[in-house]
């Protein structure tokens, strides 16, 4: 490689460590896989799914008809066991290489209305640990919302330790910045990596100089710095135009979500999703009601709430302080990040107003700021697309972390 910079050299490494990956096919389950997010990023990593599950039923139909030759298992995660899924896909324990997963986050959000560890929801991780030790696979993926750390003054978060450590597994953790792989969103996740074939673990450093604020417990201490120094050796902050721009205008409520794609411009983003698909699908949003029309009339790009007239803000923005709330009825600065894509793009949650029109975002414009490739068709109702868009792991954030990943195994 005659007059290869360092970066130029580290790709060309990359390139190489991801064909040994493809080409040995590194196996990973994905339990907790919702529509497929995660799987979806790291079978661009050189994993190939051999197992996944799930208990809902919409979710099952998108993960299924967009790996068709994964095994999939429709139900309870607590009705599973190890022994039947090796025996089923023929393989014996210690054979896979990576389990994954993201077991529920609600009860963990810093979001929610009550964090307890009553939360029935916050203990089915027991039951994903209870496989994977079944399983024993050469790594183990957790990946789960900042609140996963301090729940209970972290004691889930040291419980899973001891768990990994008695299995026999080292661990380490950090939350990652979804924008610092290339998401134009403001989405932050804790990741954490468990190892039983080597004593280095290794997460993703940032490929884009993107910056949020971590106003959550271990933001400080967990999330990567870019360092002025380095801001010029990495590729400019995802926008949300370059996400959205080339997809064609929508009547929401009157829209089947299947469009052509026109001659417009495309980013270098836009052309990566595009890749593999001939048409547009999932190109659908919700009607605003009449009052959200008119106070979308008075909100500029990257403004919320605050620029609403007093006497049309609902009641219970007119009792809040203008610190708060910051991001909800908020319209998308075009040369902006994203809020955080939730289970609704529901304008009371946040700023999901389209930047030039006056609606939400449709399906498939929450998809691309996840970063899902167009091919990627969600099932079910209005409703639960935008659910199952919400719920995933962004796939380019999960090929950076499964690139690590595969390096650790084939370094191993």
């Amino acid at each position: 490689m005659e007059n290869a910079t360092n970066a130029d050299i580290i790709h060309h490494v990359q390139d190489i460590q991801m064909t040994r990956a493809q080409n040995n096919e590194l196996k990973h389950i994905d339990f907790f896989s919702g529509a497929g997010g995660l799987s979806c990023g790291l079978e661009q990593a050189g994993f190939k799914p051999v197992f996944a599950s799930d208990i809902e039923p919409v979710y099952a139909e998108t993960y299924c008809s967009m790996n068709t030759e994964t095994e999939f298992s429709k139900g309870d995660i607590r009705d599973l066991r190890g022994a039947s899924i090796l025996k089923k896909l023929g393989v014996k324990r210690g054979d896979i290489d990576l389990v994954a997963g993201g077991p529920p986050c609600q009860g963990f959000s810093i979001n929610a209305p009550i964090r307890s560890l009553n939360d029935q929801r916050n203990h089915l991780f027991k039951d994903f640990l209870r496989l994977a030790d079944e399983i024993f696979p050469k790594l183990i993926l957790i990946e789960n919302v900042p609140g996963f750390i301090s729940l209970g003054n972290g004691t889930v978060i040291k419980k899973v330790y001891e768990v990994l450590g008695e299995m026999g597994y080292r661990a380490e953790h950090k939350i990652l910045f979804a924008a610092h792989y290339g998401v134009p969103q403001l989405r932050f996740r804790t990741i954490i990596i468990a190892s039983r074939i080597s004593s280095k673990i290794v997460f993703p450093e940032p490929t884009h100089n993107a910056n949020g604020i971590a106003n959550f417990k271990g933001g400080k201490e967990l999330c990567y710095k870019i360092h002025p120094l380095s801001e010029k050796k990495l590729q400019s902050k995802p926008k949300v135009w370059d996400a959205i721009s080339d997809l064609p205008d929508l009547i929401p409520g009157k829209s089947d979500g299947i469009f052509n794609y026109n001659g417009k411009i495309v980013s270098e983003y836009a052309k990566q999703l595009r890749k593999g698909s001939e048409k547009i699908y999932n190109h659908s949003a919700n009607r605003l009601a009449p009052i959200n029309l008119a106070r979308l009339e008075h909100i500029p790009q990257g403004g919320s709430w605050r620029d609403i007239p007093h006497e049309l803000l609902p009641a219970g923005l007119k009792r809040a302080r203008r610190s708060d709330h910051t991001k909800r009825y908020g319209r998308l600065d075009p040369n902006g990040l994203c809020s955080t894509i939730l289970t609704k793009c529901d304008p009371h949650w946040g700023s999901f107003f389209h930047p030039y029109k006056n609606r939400v975002l449709s399906v498939r414009e929450a998809a691309r700021i996840q970063s899902f490739p167009d091919k990627y068709i969600f099932k079910g109702n209005l409703t639960e697309q935008y659910e199952q868009v919400g719920n995933a792991v962004p796939p380019f954030m999960a090929k950076s972390i499964g690139k690590c990943l595969a390096k650790m195994i084939t370094s191993a």
